[in-house]
C-alpha cells in the first residue's frame, strides 16, 4: 500500500488488495472510501471484501463509485459527508488514486482556496489542474494566483507530443499490437496507456483453478512485458475526443495522437448478480475469471467429497466462452481421480441453449459429460448468490418462452460472472449501442474514425473473445495502421477472418483443442493426421501445459508472429 497524504486527515492511494486493508489498519487509518467500481480490473477485490477485511479490523468503509468522466458536484458532497461523518484518518482509493483526490479536492472546494487544493494534489503526485474552474467557481470570493506547478508543462491540457500512435490498454491486445507495430517500424513515436501494475497470463487461470499451474507463474510486472521503445503512461483514460485526435486522462491530462488503438479488455459486472460480490472468496463461491479466487477454487474441489457442484455461464458475449466448461470438467476429473466423484452432483446451468456454439466439438464434450454424470441445464441464468445459506437462485427460460425462478442449493458454485463493455469505452463515441467498440470486423478499423482502430475483447467483432484471436489480430491492425499512417492507400488492408481458439481442458492431462473463425468455420493450426482438435488429445494438453504460456510471454508480446501472419484482400485463406 502506497499512502499519499493531501491533508493531515485523508490520504489517498491506488487499487487496494486485502492486505493493503491490514496495513492500512497498522498506519491507523480508521475509515476507508473506495471511489472504484467493481470490476475494472482482472486483480480488483470487490469492495464488500475489502470492506469485510475492513470491519474485522475496527474500520469502516463506504462505496462511492466513481467512472471515469463522470465525476459529478453530488458525488463530492456524499465525500464530504462521509468525511464529516467517519472517523479519521481517512485512506480513499481508486484504480490509481486520481479520481480519489478529485473528489477530495472538489469537497473541500467551498471551503479551501483553489490553490492550495492543486498544491497540496501536486505535492501527492496528482495534477488535477483541469478541475481548477469547478474549484473556484464553488469558491468564487478567494484570492487566486496562476495554477500552481513547478514544471508548467505538467499542467498544461495542451498536449506537447503528437504520438504516431497511442494505445489503450496493457493486456494482452495492447502490448502485441505495440510489438507487432515497432517489428515493422522501430522508429514509431509509441505509448500504452494503462495504470495497471501488473500484466496477467489469463489463459492461465484456468490451470490454476485446477490444481496444475500456480498462480504466480500468470503474473508478471507491467514494465517486464513491454517492448522496447514504448512508453508507459500509467494513468486510466477519462474520455475521447477523436474529431480532435485527443484522449484526456483521468489526472486530467490530454494526449494527441495520429493514430489510436483501443484494446482496454473487458469488464467482469459481478454486482450484475445480487448477493456474488458478497460471496465471493467465502461459503463455497468462488471463480476462476478472478486471479485471488482461482487458487480457491482448487482448495473447495480438494476439500469437497460429496454433495452438489454447481457451474454457472452467463449470456453471452463472455471472455473464453470455454473457461466455466473447463472449470467444471478439471473439478470433475479431480474427483473421478480421488474416487469421490459418485458422491457429487455436478450441474452446468448456462444461460445458452446449447452446450458449445461450434458444433463439431459438441460430441467430444458430451461424451465427457455423460462420463463425469453431469447435469445440464439449458437456459438457466445465475441471478442471485445467497452465500451463508449456500442457495443460487438462476431464472429458467421454458420452451415457451415464459420465465420462472429457480433456487438450488450447493456446496461449490463456480460463477462465470456476466461481462460488459468498460464504462468509459460504453459511455464514448467509439461505441456502438451495447456499448462495444465499433469495428469493420475484418479490418479492425473503427466504422466511424479512420484513423481508430480495436482488438481483443472489447470490440464487436462476432469472434470468441480469446488470447488466440489477439494473436490473429495485433498483426492484422499493425499492417492496417502502418497503411494508414504512411499513406499507402495502394496497399492491400490485412483482414482478421474471426480465428479463435479455446482448448478446453476435459481431463487432466488430455484436451479438446477449438479452432474457428467466423460463421464457427474450422480453422485448425496443424493438419488432422497431426493433430485433430475434434477429439481430446494429449499433444493438446501439451500445447497448453508447456508450450502456449512461453508463446505468450516471449513470441506473441515480443512481436513474433508464429502462425499469426496476416492475411491481405483477394488472398485465399
Amino acid at each position: 500500500m502506497k499512502a499519499k497524504q493531501l491533508s493531515p486527515t485523508v490520504s489517498v492511494s491506488s487499487q487496494l488488495t486485502l492486505e493493503d486493508v491490514a496495513q492500512a489498519a497498522e498506519a491507523g487509518f480508521k475509515t476507508l472510501i473506495c471511489n472504484r467500481p467493481d470490476g475494472e480490473g482482472p486483480d480488483q477485490a470487490t469492495f464488500i471484501e475489502i470492506q469485510r477485511a475492513a470491519e474485522a479490523l475496527g474500520m469502516t468503509a463506504h462505496y462511492l463509485p466513481v467512472i471515469p468522466g463522470q465525476l459529478e458536484d453530488a458525488q463530492a458532497a456524499d465525500f464530504a459527508r462521509i468525511l464529516a461523518d467517519s472517523p479519521g484518518p481517512t485512506l480513499a482509493y481508486c484504480r490509481t488514486g486520481t479520481r480519489s483526490t478529485n473528489l477530495w479536492a472538489l469537497s473541500q472546494a467551498s471551503t479551501t482556496p483553489a490553490d492550495a487544493l492543486l498544491i497540496a494534489a501536486r505535492d501527492a503526485g496528482y495534477n488535477i489542474t483541469s478541475l481548477r474552474g469547478r474549484l473556484l467557481a464553488a469558491n468564487p470570493d478567494q484570492q487566486t494566483s496562476a495554477a500552481p506547478s513547478a514544471d508548467p508543462a505538467s499542467t498544461s491540457n495542451v498536449p506537447s507530443t503528437v504520438y504516431d500512435v497511442l494505445i489503450i490498454g496493457g493486456g494482452a491486445g495492447g502490448i502485441a499490437a505495440a510489438s507487432s507495430l515497432l517489428a515493422r517500424d522501430c522508429s514509431l513515436n509509441l505509448a500504452i496507456v494503462d495504470p495497471s501494475e501488473h500484466h496477467y497470463y489469463q489463459p492461465g487461470w484456468t490451470m490454476v483453478g485446477g490444481g496444475i499451474f500456480k498462480p504466480e507463474v500468470t503474473q508478471r510486472r507491467m514494465p517486464d512485458v513491454l517492448p522496447k521503445r514504448c512508453k508507459l503512461i500509467a494513468e486510466g483514460v477519462e474520455s475521447f475526443q477523436p474529431d480532435q485526435n485527443r484522449i484526456t486522462l483521468c489526472n486530467g491530462q490530454s494526449l494527441q495522437y495520429k493514430t489510436l488503438v483501443v484494446s482496454p479488455g473487458l469488464k467482469l459486472d459481478w454486482g450484475a448478480v445480487e448477493g456474488l460480490a458478497e460471496a465471493l472468496g467465502r461459503n463455497g463461491v468462488t471463480s476462476n475469471y478472478r486471479y485471488d479466487l482461482a487458487p480457491y477454487t482448487w482448495q473447495l474441489v480438494q476439500a469437497l467429497q460429496g454433495g452438489t457442484a454447481l457451474f454457472t455461464q452467463p449470456p453471452m458475449p463472455i471472455k473464453c466462452a470455454g473457461a466455466p466448461q473447463k472449470a467444471m470438467y478439471l473439478s470433475a476429473n479431480a474427483w473421478e481421480r480421488s474416487g469421490h466423484l459418485k458422491d457429487v452432483k455436478i450441474q452446468f446451468n448456462t444461460a445458452g441453449a446449447e452446450l458449445f456454439g461450434v458444433q463439431d466439438y459438441v460430441p467430444a464434450l458430451m461424451a465427457y459429460v455423460e462420463r463425469y454424470g453431469i447435469d445440464l441445464a439449458f437456459k438457466s441464468n445465475l441471478v442471485l448468490v445467497d452465500g451463508p445459506n449456500k442457495i443460487a437462485t438462476f431464472e429458467v427460460t421454458s420452451a415457451d418462452g415464459s420465465v420462472s425462478r429457480m433456487e438450488k442449493p450447493f456446496d461449490m458454485l463456480h460463477v462465470c460472472p456476466p461481462q460488459t463493455a468498460p464504462d468509459f469505452i460504453r459511455l464514448s463515441p467509439l461505441s456502438d449501442a451495447a456499448g462495444w467498440v465499433d469495428v469493420d470486423h475484418y479490418t479492425l478499423r473503427s466504422k466511424r474514425y479512420e484513423n481508430i482502430w480495436g482488438l481483443g475483447d472489447v470490440t464487436n467483432a462476432p469472434n470468441a473473445k480469446t488470447a488466440a484471436a489477439v494473436r490473429k489480430q495485433a498483426p492484422v491492425v499493425a499492417e492496417n495502421l502502418l497503411r494508414a499512417l504512411r499513406g499507402r492507400k495502394n496497399q492491400r488492408e490485412a483482414l482478421y477472418r474471426g480465428y479463435g481458439s479455446c482448448p478446453l481442458t476435459v481431463e487432466r492431462g488430455k484436451i479438446v483443442l477449438a479452432e474457428f473463425g467466423y460463421g464457427g468455420v474450422l480453422e485448425p493450426s496443424f493438419p488432422r493426421f497431426i493433430l485433430d482438435g475434434t477429439k481430446p488429445s494429449r499433444v493438446s494438453w501439451w500445447l497448453k501445459e508447456r508450450i502456449l504460456p512461453p508463446v505468450y510471454w516471449n513470441a506473441m508480446l515480443k512481436g513474433r508472429e508464429w502462425l499469426a501472419k496476416p492475411i491481405y484482400q483477394d488472398e485465399p485463406v
